[in-house]
């Protein structure tokens, strides 16, 4: 394969590590966002995933602002302001916050988000303003403001979490602000920890993968990618850096099953389009015999 053609085929618009990092599917963050929200009313220590429940007091309250916000985001948010009037704590802008992100309203939510980790750092729940300020920083990075990201994210961080997933997770999103801002040592010192922290996260190995891969460190970049296939073989953006690690180390066969992976996964997303110009600017294929 002439020595130009790997530099080609990376050469395009698409960023497909980008398009992984920095948009994971509005789905499975929403499942997340209320995965985490949907917590048992009681007062009791934190669970083994590092969640605390909402004392019996708010739970009932905040459960039923949430689904409002799910069904109607703007009447989550006229639920959520006056609650919070009628006394719900933090816990009624939290709503809030999770309300105007429901609606992509951003700036909002990243208030909301901020007044509540305040709130809670006021009361000294400090573990609950760690966890407001990270959702913070993840609808900052949905509206694209990468520096304000990093500032929640730092914040979330000195406010103390526990070892473990939820650590990880934010030091993976503290990476994923880091690569939008082109500061790749920072980002690399947050995803070593997120690898540590959260070890079945596909995006943290695949952006390792891709950090590897942008500093010329290719054996890193194929065991972090491999890692990443085994633990998502099913995402179309962890094929189709497969591929892109594959041509760039002379596995022109490998690219073109990863990246033809990618197209059948995804063939009218950003992933499988990019996979398929990839494809596109390959030799054609030897027949076999």
């Amino acid at each position: 394969m002439p020595l130009f053609l790997p530099l080609m085929l990376l050469a395009q618009a698409y960023d497909p590590e980008i398009e992984a990092v920095m948009n994971r599917s509005r789905t499975e963050k929403q499942a997340a966002v209320e995965s985490a929200a949907a917590v048992p009313p009681l007062a009791t220590p934190a669970r083994e995933d590092g969640k605390i429940p909402v004392p019996a007091k708010f739970a009932v309250p905040f459960q039923a602002c949430l689904d409002q916000a799910l069904d109607d985001p703007s009447a989550g948010v006229a639920f959520a302001e006056k609650w919070r009037i009628e006394g719900g704590s933090f816990y009624a802008r939290h709503c809030m916050g999770f309300a105007f992100a429901r609606a992509e309203r951003w700036s909002p939510a990243i208030i909301a988000y901020e007044q509540a980790a305040e709130e809670a750092e006021r009361g000294g729940e400090m573990a609950q303003s760690a966890r407001l300020w990270a959702q913070a920083g993840n609808a900052a990075l949905a509206s694209g403001d990468a520096a304000k990201a990093r500032g929640d994210f730092d914040a979330a961080l000195a406010r103390g979490l526990p070892d473990g997933l939820e650590k990880g997770e934010v030091h993976l999103d503290r990476a994923r602000a880091l690569v939008a801002l082109g500061e790749t040592d920072g980002a690399r010192d947050s995803i070593d920890v997120a690898l540590t922290q959260a070890p079945k996260d596909p995006l943290g190995w695949l952006l390792s993968a891709t950090l590897a891969r942008r500093s010329g460190e290719m054996s890193l970049a194929k065991a972090h990618i491999a890692r990443a296939v085994q633990l998502s073989p099913d995402d179309a953006s962890v094929a189709l850096e497969e591929g892109n690690i594959a041509i760039l180390t002379d596995h022109e066969d490998i690219a073109r099953s990863a990246w033809q992976r990618a197209v059948k996964l995804e063939p009218d997303g950003a992933a499988g389009k990019a996979a398929a110009d990839n494809l596109s600017r390959l030799p054609a294929a030897k027949p076999p015999g």
